[in-house]
């Protein structure tokens, strides 16, 4: 081999190396920046990886960083279910320089004792239990576990802390996000929760289980360490987590605490079992308010302890009796203006159905009986139908009076409804089954049926939630949703709005009635059965009194039920629940805009000086200016008192002399008292206005420390 050819065979050796040292490099590139997936599924970098290597040979892994839910809130913006960060505190005591650490953990101890005394009582305690963990060679000490996110910020701004955590070794990444609703208890029920449940079905209950995938957001993914005392997170970040959706709900919280309160004021007041209210828009179904009380036999208190308006189902007693009617009408059996002989009580195959207090009366019509809640309407109802009950129970069905609603929250059961040829239908079923009993539903479901009376016989869905958003954008949006486009005819409707306002008028809703404006709606009383009610002649007698109805007659808006379970006799739909929803719909009338004109909108316009109060003269041009009232100064003193004029408002001169009692007559409050006490006097005010009289003359001598009363008007 010549010497040249040496020369070249080295020279493509070194080429040939460089080439596969090349490939080398980038195939290297390649796999760090390919994601790989861990035993979960999880996406993880290569590169991290590596980084484990380099970090003292420990293990890490990948778990699921779990995003800030979003909100619950109210048809107005205001939250009633949110997320609240607490922060775990660690410190690795192995990262601040001695230089750092020993010049300044004394300054970060006594930070620390005095923000946590109970956990540290000693600045001393404090720096002993860092100085022998960063001998130890701890790196993750527990400083605080959950601290709020102002504590967290504030602890970054101590001692060795705000050089940062590379500096000063402070860990503050782990953060445990909490569920919290801002008005406690205020819908507990409906709102609701998820929870999940290892080797179980997730739990999920009212709005926050219904709607929990929107809310939740989607997890990202984070590394974790693992150190001598378990696994830590390391504040790497894999995959950014999707935050969760807020949930805009149909509720009014102004509404809703209308209700809740009233519904409480009255159990509290009568010592009843439990009540629900439900309050809901009559032209989309969407719920405003929705509250459930019972009272706690350990305290006597009353709580939020199960959801009744949606999951309870009972016999509706009287309110039922509007279905009665309406088949009858819609079948042409009968006439409302037909008359009928009532009694005290009425006999079905040997069984007695009485009236509320045994009353008789006599021949009435049948818009009479039911405006006065007569069970005389079972007899008209047996008489019709008891030769084909099928086509009393078909009309039901039209109704949608034997199905659920639907609703969007779990929970709902199917009414209870037996029929002919069953085992429970007998010869009593039907005219009990008119009145209300034989038939159970929950007070959603009956509040449903009298809101398409409202709704000019259409029956719409109840619904919670209106819309969805993820920040300024709508994710979904939830319209009405009609279940039935008309329940009735026209002219059976027309009849039976006449009857439901006429119980208001003329019956047993008669003391119920608005100074406002005008209601419509039904009283409804039944004894139900449950582990406390009469058997064998023994035990309590429970009822269950309601009112359902809708306001205003005219363009009705809302519809509402109250449901009341108390014990005794005297427990009737119209004195335990008739009485909540007139003062929830006296209030919601009275807060609410959309009822009231303003004064201005027809008044013409006069232009008169308005009447000034006397005072500084200083304010009173500030205010006048401001206010564009033109005003003339005929004096440049502190104090003035003002007249009226034509065109203007005039200031005189007002005398205020040292060690006299001033002149305060005319002057408001704040410039009274300011003149009397700064003199050396205390004052007493009764009324308010403006001062029309003072005990002390003015002009008298001034002594210290006595007192003036101020009368205003």
């Amino acid at each position: 081999m010549t010497e040249k050819q040496g020369l070249m065979l080295r020279a493509y050796l070194v080429y040939f190396l460089f080439v596969i040292g090349m490939l080398l490099v980038i195939v290297k590139i390649f796999i760090i920046q390919t994601p790989t997936k861990d035993k979960n599924g999880g996406n993880r970098l290569s590169s991290e990886l590596s980084n484990s290597d380099s970090d003292d040979k420990m293990p890490i892994r990948y778990v699921k960083r779990y995003p800030r839910m979003g909100e619950v809130l109210d048809c107005n913006g205001i939250s009633l279910v949110t997320s609240i960060s607490y922060y775990n505190l660690y410190m690795d005591a192995t990262v601040p320089k001695k230089e750092l650490f020993d010049s300044q953990i004394t300054d970060l101890s006594v930070k620390m004792s005095k923000m946590f005394p109970k956990v540290y009582i000693s600045p001393r305690e404090f720096e002993n239990y860092v100085r022998k963990a960063r001998a130890r060679g701890n790196r993750y000490l527990l400083i605080k576990k959950k601290v709020t996110n102002e504590q967290r910020r504030y602890i970054k701004t101590f001692p060795i802390f705000e050089t940062g955590r590379n500096k000063g070794g402070l860990i503050d990444n782990d953060e445990i996000i909490i569920r919290k609703r801002p008005f406690g208890d205020l819908l507990k029920r409906t709102l609701g929760l998820y929870r999940p449940i290892p080797g179980k079905p997730e739990l999920r209950v009212g709005i926050e289980g219904a709607f929990h995938d929107y809310l939740a957001g989607e997890p990202g993914e984070e590394v974790e360490q693992k150190i001598s005392t378990g696994w830590k997170k390391r504040g790497q970040i894999t995959r950014e987590a999707v935050e969760g959706a807020d949930v805009v709900t149909s509720i009014d919280k102004e509404i809703q605490e209308v209700a809740q309160n009233e519904l409480h004021k009255q159990l509290k007041d009568k010592r009843a079992n439990n009540g629900c209210v439900i309050v809901m828009d009559v032209k989309t179904g969407f719920v405003k308010a929705i509250a459930n009380l019972t009272l706690s036999p350990e305290d006597g208190k009353y709580y939020e302890l199960y959801n009744q308006a949606i999951g309870r189902k009972e016999v509706p007693g009287s309110t039922f009796k509007l279905a009665s009617l309406m088949a009858g009408l819609e079948d042409d059996k009968f006439k409302i203006t037909d008359t009928v002989q009532a009694a005290s009580s009425y006999t079905y195959r040997g069984r007695t159905l009485n009236e509320a207090k045994r009353h008789n009366y006599g021949r009435i019509s049948i818009q009479q009986a039911f405006e006065k809640s007569s069970n005389v309407i079972s007899k008209i109802i047996y008489k019709a139908y008891k030769d084909e009950p099928q086509e009393f129970l078909r009309h039901l069905d039209e109704f949608g009076l034997t199905e659920p609603l639907g609703i969007d929250l779990a929970g709902e059961p199917n009414p209870t409804v037996h029929r002919p040829g069953t085992k429970k239908w007998s010869g009593l079923s039907l005219p009990w089954m008119a009145v209300g009993y034989e038939f159970q539903q929950t007070p959603l479901q009956t509040l449903a049926f009298y809101n398409s009376i409202a709704n000019e016989g259409k029956l719409v869905r109840p619904q919670f939630v209106q819309e969805i958003r993820r920040g300024a954008e709508v994710v979904k949006t939830f319209p009405p949703i009609v279940l039935r486009q008309k329940i009735c005819s026209k002219s059976t409707l027309e009849i039976l709005k006449g009857c439901l306002e006429g119980v208001m008028t003329n019956g047993t809703g008669k003391k119920l009635t608005s100074s406002y404006f005008e209601i419509a709606g039904k009283t409804g009383t039944a004894q139900i059965m449950n582990d406390r009610s009469v058997k064998d002649g023994k035990g309590e007698r429970i009822f269950l009194a309601s009112f359902v109805g809708y306001f205003p007659v005219k363009n009705p808006r809302y519809s509402c039920i109250v449901s009341v379970e108390a014990i005794g006799e005297n427990v009737y739909g119209a004195v335990m629940s008739g009485t909540v929803f007139s003062a929830i719909a006296n209030k919601v009338y009275a807060s609410s805009l959309k009822y009231h004109k303003a004064i201005n909108e027809k008044g013409k316009r006069v232009w008169e000086i308005p009447v000034s109060k006397d005072g500084n003269r200083y304010d009173l041009k500030k205010i006048l200016s401001k206010l564009k009232i033109p005003f003339r100064q005929t004096s440049e003193d502190e104090w003035v008192s003002t007249e009226k004029q034509k065109n203007a408002i005039e200031f005189h001169k007002r005398l205020i002399t040292k060690n006299l009692v001033p002149d305060v007559i005319g002057m408001d409050a704040k410039d009274a008292v300011y003149l009397i006490e700064n003199a050396g006097m205390h004052v007493s005010l009764k009324g308010y206005g403006k001062v029309t009289k003072q005990s002390v003359t003015p002009g008298k001598q001034i002594y210290r420390g006595g007192l003036i009363e101020l009368t205003f008007n």
